[in-house]
């Protein structure tokens, strides 16, 4: 492990051994932020399943209600109608069956989702060991495979992001932006939380949320008090 910076370090010193209400945990991370640029705001739940079972997997979507500070350039691949309706919804890109021979001769990746009509998966099935480990494949659960596609791109572009637990129990996701408003901060928080609260699995025996943690890029982590989420 490398050695820390002494503004890493000093940060450090000022968290305290203890689990910290959402409030006070965002305001200590604007008090220790020491970089110029506009850090990242980072959240991390270890959960109480194991992922292997399939009744265990916890996955879905969730609109923050003051985004994430970044705005999602978005690929549509649909045909006919349903091309307009993505132009007029301002995709970034809007494709057919086409696109597979763009992303695989092209290597055609300038965006960060793919949304696709249910009959263009046939195509982009074949893209399985390229988009899959980007993360890009076109999801009915992620809400990415639908033939609405309007109120899909406006939502992406919102805001919306897609959690699922790794193959340790463990949900990673940006929440927002250092330079947000702290009450804009602590809701995106509460909201993301709450979206994994209510996708707890029904076969689950014990407890559920382990742990939370929050920290901006360059900041050490804050633990969170997870009780207060279940009130």
């Amino acid at each position: 492990m490398g050695k820390k910076s002494k503004a890493y370090v000093n940060a450090k010193e000022k968290i305290e051994e203890r689990e910290y209400f959402i409030d006070e945990a965002v305001s200590l991370l604007k008090e220790i932020k020491s970089s110029k640029f506009d850090e990242s705001i980072d959240i991390s739940l270890r959960l109480g399943v194991d992922p292997k079972y399939p009744d265990q997997m916890v996955r879905g979507t969730v609109v923050l209600p003051h985004g994430t500070g970044k705005v999602n350039r978005v690929l549509v691949v649909a045909s006919g109608e349903k091309q307009k309706e993505a132009e007029e919804a301002n995709a970034d890109y809007v494709f057919g069956e086409e696109v597979v021979d763009k992303i695989q001769k092209e290597n055609f990746f300038d965006y960060e989702v793919i949304v696709a009509t249910p009959d263009m998966m046939k195509h982009l099935g074949r893209l399985g060991k390229l988009l899959g480990p980007k993360g890009l494949m076109p999801s009915p659960k992620a809400g990415t495979v639908t033939f609405n596609l309007k109120d899909t791109i406006e939502e992406i572009k919102k805001g919306r992001i897609e959690f699922k637990v790794d193959k340790t129990g463990i949900i990673n996701s940006s929440v927002g932006k250092i330079s947000f408003d702290e009450s804009k901060i602590a809701d995106n928080i509460k909201d993301f939380v709450g979206a994994i609260l209510k996708a707890k699995p029904v076969a689950l025996k014990g407890k559920y949320v382990r742990t939370i943690y929050v920290s901006s890029t360059m900041s050490p982590s804050i633990k969170l008090n997870a009780q207060e989420f279940e009130k």
